[in-house]
This record gives C-alpha cells, structure tokens and sequence, in this order.
C-alpha cells in the first residue's frame, strides 16, 4: 500500500477510536481528552498488540510513523496556544498572595519530592536508546512532572459541575493559572539545562528565550490588539484575520524551537499574549475553529504517538512498585503542598481539600512534558510508561474524589451563600427582576420598582442569567470568555442599579450562570428571600411554557409576576386596574395592584368577576389604605375594557393572552401584570399584607413618581 494511502487508514481509524473512547468517558463522567488519552494507550502496544497477528505493527507500521508525528507535533503546537489563550490572569486578580501561596506550595513540594523520587528510581532507569541518563536531567524532569497541573482539564471539570460559580472554583482556576505560569517557566529552564553544551550554552539559551518574551509582551502583544478592532469591523472571525493568528503560532514555535527550548514554548507564550480586553467573542471563535482541527484529527495523533510509546504489559514486577512509589509522591505532594498553603492561608477544610484535589489534574498537560523528556533522552521506555499511568489515574480521580469532598448540595450551598453575602439581605421587602433585555432594562427595572409601594422599607434585586449558548469546548472550558461576559453583564446591571438609585429606590445586582434559566431564576428569588419574582411575558413563555397556561409555579415564599410592558406612555393620573377572583392568584393581584396605585398616587380599578361579596371582602381590607390617602373602586366590565390603565393586573386563573375570562365568556383587558401568589400571601391575612403599604415617613422605596410602572421619557422596546 503507498505510504501516503496508509497514513490516511491510519488516521481515519485513530479519529473513530478516539471518538468513540471521548464519548465512553463522558458516560463515565469524565473529560474527553481523558478517553482519547486512553484511546491513543488502546492503539499501542498495550492493547491492540497483545491481539494475534501484531495489528499495532501492521496498523501503524515504521514507515508512516515520521508521518503521524509531524502531524501530532502540529496538534501540540496548537494545544498549547489553546492553553496560552484560555490562561487569562485576571482570574487571579484579588486573589494574588492567596492564589499564589497555594500555586507557589503545590509546585516546590512535588518538585522537591519528584527530584528526591529520582534518586530512588535512578539506578532503575540511568540509560536510554539514546545513551546514559543524566541524573541532573532526571530529577529535573520528575520534579517538574510532578509538579504539573493542567488548567484547560481543570477548568473543565469546574465548569461541568458549576464549581466555577463559587468561591472554592474561582480561586482553584486562579490556583491553576499561576501553577502554569510556574511550571512552564520551570520546565523551560529545565528544557534549556538539559539541552545545553555546558554552562555557557544554558547561560545564552536562558538570555535569549527571555528576550523573546519580552519582544513578544512588550512589542507584539500591543500589535495584536488591533485583531479585535478588526474582528468588531467584520461581525466575525475572518480567513484573513485567523491566518494572523496561525502565522503567529507558527512563527513564535520556529523561534522558540531555534534557541533551543522547544516549540511549543513559542504557542504557548503567542496564546498568553492575545488581547483579553473586549475580545470574548473573539476568543471563543478562535477556540471553536481550533477545537475542529485540534481535537479531531490532530490531538488524536499525538494521543496514539503516546500510545505507541507506551507498553503497560512491558512493565516489570520491580515497576509496580515503582508505580506505586510514583503515585504516592505525585498525589501527596500535590495535595499535601495546596492543602497545607490553603489551610496555612485560612481557607476552610472542605474547600483546602477540594483544591488539593483539583490541584492533581494532569491530564495531556502531563503527556506533554513527557514526551518531551522522551525526546531528549531523558525517561527510558518504562519509566515513561508509568509516567503516563500516573498522568491517566491522577485525572481520572479527580472527579469521584471531588464528588466526595465537594458534594453537589456544598456546591448549591455556597453559590447561595455567596449570592446572599453580595446581597448584603436585610428585613427589606423585595423584588426580583429579571432584565433580560438590555433594551428594556429601565423600563423593567421602574416596572419593579412600582411593586415596593410606598410603606415599608424595599429594595429592587436587579437579576441577569448568563447563559453558555454554544456547546460545550473538549479542549478548554471555554472558561475566559463566561466570566468575561459575567463581568460586562454584571457592569450593566450596576449601571442600572446607579440610575434606580438616582430615582429614590434602593437596588442591588445579582447574576449568574445558568443552564436552565427557570429553575435558576427562581433559586435566585428564594437566595434573595424576594416577595416577588417579575419577569418579561414573553421570556417566561419561552422558558417556562406551563405558566403561559396558568400552571402554577410550585410552593415559593415569593409571588410570581409576569409582565408585558405597554406600547404607548401612560397618563400620569391613568388609574390602577385590578381583575382580581376570591383565590390566593385574586389576593395577590389586589395587593399587586394595591402597590403600584400607592407608588403612582393614581386610582385603583377592581373588577371583580364574582360580584358584591368580593367587593365587600376586598373593600374590608383596603379599608387602612382609603384612610392613608388610596382612592378606589369597583369597576364594571364596560368600564374596565374602556379604561386607559397606567398598570393592569389580573390573578393567574383570570388572565390569558387573549383577554377571555378563564371558564367563561366574559371579555376583560388583557393583563399587563399576571400574578401567581405565592407562600407569603396565601398564608398571611390580605389586610395585613395591604397594611403594609402604609406610609411610614421612613425608609420608603422613594417618591411616589420615581416608581411609575413606565416612566415618562422612558426608551421604546
């Protein structure tokens, strides 16, 4: 068969095995690469060579071999700009003595302890294909082997599990970063003493790769900038400005190779230096473009290259226990190393565990610096074996292990707690408004507003969802750009809060990720003890179709308001109308509508379907408000449909989106405001809850004309 005819077999099969293994890991709850890692093993010697007729020879025979490992060599170039372009150190920001005793602990240990692993291990392996082992060069390399920690796998796993969202996530990624930062660092200098004619060699190889940084941070890095403005002026990521980006990839990896380092120094040092500021989008579709040559044809490569490297029935008895040795000193030190720093650094005990846990990610990170020790002679054919052993079963543990230490329940807990602490809650009452449109922010925002009322202390609770549209990334979590849109939405929701407290109200910010928008929008009303949830009609039709339909949203403390803001400015006198039945839903819409009257100073409108008696009821129980000032009345159904209403307000079982009565013919307006009461008012007496409207002279949510339900001058949807 011609060469190039079986290069081509060869990869068509690597790419199916290593699908299928990426899948297999994902039913096991495990990272992607963790299967193809386990895939490129399978293709070797360990597996499909112990199968009659030496298939692995046959598969990926001598000739074609040079072949797949240029190609694997392009894979890693790639990987590690992916790697460089998701380190993103604003993830340390705040957190920079705490993140770096943590980082600084978790990579002396280990290297201390993998140095001193070599003295052991040496007389084991002290000679190569390519002669005698340096035990200088050994200890350098299990040291910084040991040391590793790989942020792309890292960030994955947090991201999987929401962990990302809480304190313990965000400090293991600023962790990771540094780790990486020192790790490379490290193993650049190890590169350049093992590769060097002496001292002097190793004096000149040092000078001229930080030369190279500096150009690059300090020259290119200014330059690249200008990718952002063109990729804004484009709406996209063009051929032309993603060939920038391969050439500088390249050209950086030729550079780095040719002092003497390695290549992937060179990728790794272009992806740090990309713009962060404004270029998430950007990013991402760098990413998603990589991601579909990376992990499907090229990784897969370097996966099998490591495979074919690898001979796990090879080991000798004497290398269990080397094993054994090799894992103790990787996993202890690792997690005795952040631990320790964290809980020397008063972090709590679930959290230092859960960072010592993280900490032990390796992952392809890992296989990466192996191979670079291969490649310079430095790791024989077994200890590199177990070197990748170790690599597999410290990546494949993290997960269970942080299952145990950080389970699901701590993980909802401290999201709370942390959503709680940023609220600063008080006794005030609350309401949570989603702005999911930028464009309507203002309009949503006084619309919550009008709910406080005049009487009791209030505070709005402004809310925005973040949410990952795209799929998830195999490679890198994707992570830089999700907290990068955090920031931008959370700087708008404060912009906003600024102009609510210019009106008189009080408001505070609360975002979050989100995968399921609903369920975590009411978590969001219950962590901030809201006594009622307002969002968009039209958004809660898409995301919660049943309440379209007047199903209930389950048992909440807090009421549920759906609103659909008006088309047209309101009157400044326009009155209050309230469609209200005798269920909990009518209750909750009188006291709604009640509300917005006492904010506004305008006329309350009640229809009531059911006649007198409810008159009578309600009449009782505004009787405290028609003292205070609050004009009111019964309205009929001509008067209602008639009606300009600054605000109209139904109960859930009265109002549908075409204005017909539930379970008769009657027509009355179409709701702006639709209400689901909740816990709170279903349990409390209505004319307590209306009582609370009441002026008081203090700590009211502001004046009367800052809460309209639609401001004059407002911005049209």
């Amino acid at each position: 068969m011609h060469i190039a005819a079986h290069v081509f077999l060869a990869i068509a099969v690597i790419i199916v095995v290593a699908r299928l293994f990426a899948r297999l890991a994902g039913k096991v709850h495990q990272p992607p690469v963790v299967g193809e890692i386990i895939a490129g093993i399978a293709l070797g010697p360990s597996v499909l060579g112990l199968l009659p007729g030496d298939l692995d020879t046959k598969l990926f025979p001598p000739e074609i071999l040079p072949y797949l490992d240029l190609l694997a060599q392009l894979g890693l170039v790639l990987f590690m700009f992916i790697v460089g372009l998701e380190l993103d150190m604003k993830l340390v920001r705040g957190r920079e003595k705490l993140a770096g005793t943590i980082s600084l602990s978790s990579v002396i240990l280990p290297f201390a302890l993998g140095a001193g692993l070599s003295l052991v291990l040496y007389p084991f392996h002290d000679e190569t294909d390519q002669g005698e082992v340096p035990l200088l060069g050994l200890a350098l390399f299990l040291g910084v082997a040991m040391s590793i920690t790989a942020f792309p796998v890292l960030a994955r796993i947090l991201t999987d599990r929401g962990m990302h969202r809480t304190s313990t996530g965000v400090l293991a990624l600023a962790c990771a970063a540094v780790d990486d930062i020192l790790a490379w660092t490290l193993l650049a200098f190890v590169v350049a003493v093992v590769q060097g004619d002496g001292p002097a060699d190793v004096i000149r190889i040092v000078v001229l790769t930080a030369a190279f940084a500096a150009v690059m941070f300090g020259i290119v890095r200014p330059l690249l900038k200008r990718l952002v403005g063109g990729y804004r002026r484009a709406g996209r990521l063009t051929p032309d400005l993603l060939a920038i980006v391969l050439i500088g990839v390249l050209a950086s990896s030729f550079v780095t190779d040719m002092i003497g380092i390695h290549a992937i120094f060179g990728a790794f040092i272009f992806g740090a230096i990309m713009p962060r500021q404004d270029a998430a989008e950007f990013t991402e579709e760098i990413l998603e473009r990589l991601e579909q040559v990376s992990v499907l044809l090229l990784l897969p490569l370097f996966f099998v290259v490591t495979g074919l490297s690898t001979d796990i029935g090879g080991i000798t008895a004497s290398g269990l226990w080397q094993l054994g040795l090799i894992m103790l000193v990787a996993v202890g030190g690792k997690f005795v190393g952040a631990f320790g720093a964290a809980r020397l650094m008063k972090v709590p005990n679930r959290q230092a565990t859960a960072l010592g846990v993280l900490m032990n990610t390796r992952g392809l990170t890992e296989l990466v610096i192996l191979q670079i020790g291969r490649q310079l002679g430095v790791l024989d054919g077994e200890l590199f074996t177990l070197l990748v052993l170790m690599a597999v079963l410290t990546t494949m543990m993290t997960g269970p292990l942080l299952r145990r230490v950080y389970p699901d329940r701590a993980i909802a807990k401290d999201i709370a707690a942390a959503e709680r602490a940023a609220l600063g809650l008080d006794e005030s009452y609350r309401v949570l408004v989603l702005v999911d449109e930028p464009s309507r922010a203002d309009r949503m925002a006084a619309a919550a507003a009008g709910l406080l009322g005049t009487g009791r202390p209030g505070a709005l609770v402004l809310s925005r969802l973040v949410v990952r549209e795209q799929a998830p990334l195999e490679l890198g979590a994707g992570i830089s750009g999700d907290l990068t849109r955090m920031a931008g939405t959370v700087e708008d929701l404060n912009a906003l809060a600024a102009r609510v407290h210019a009106t008189g109200a009080r408001a505070t910010v609360l975002s979050r990720f989100s995968s399921d928008p609903w369920a975590d929008l009411l978590l969001q009303a219950e962590t901030a003890e809201a006594a009622v949830l307002l969002v968009d009609a039209d958004w809660l039709a898409a995301h919660a179709p049943g309440m379209a339909d007047g199903a209930d949203p389950g048992t909440h403390r807090f009421s549920v308001v759906a609103v659909r803001l008006p088309e047209a400015d309101a009157a400044a006198d326009a009155p209050v109308l309230v469609l209200a039945g005798g269920d909990a839903d009518g209750r909750g819409a009188v006291l709604t509508g009640a509300a917005i009257a006492r904010a506004r100073g305008a006329e309350l409108l009640l229809h009531l379907p059911d006649g007198g008696r409810l008159a009578r009821r309600y009449g009782a129980a505004l009787a405290a408000l028609r003292a205070d000032g609050l004009a009111y009345r019964v309205v009929d159904r001509s008067e209602a449909d008639g009606v300009a209403a600054a605000a109209r307000v139904a109960s859930a079982g009265l109002a549908t989106g075409a204005g017909t009565v539930a379970g008769g013919g009657d027509r009355v307006p179409a709701a702006m405001l639709t209400v689901w009461a909740g816990q709170d008012v279903v349990d409390a007496e209505l004319t307590e809850a209306l009582g609370t409207l009441v002026t008081s002279g203090t700590d009211g949510p502001g004046p009367a004309g800052a809460s309209d339900v639609e401001p004059a001058g407002s911005p049209r949807p």
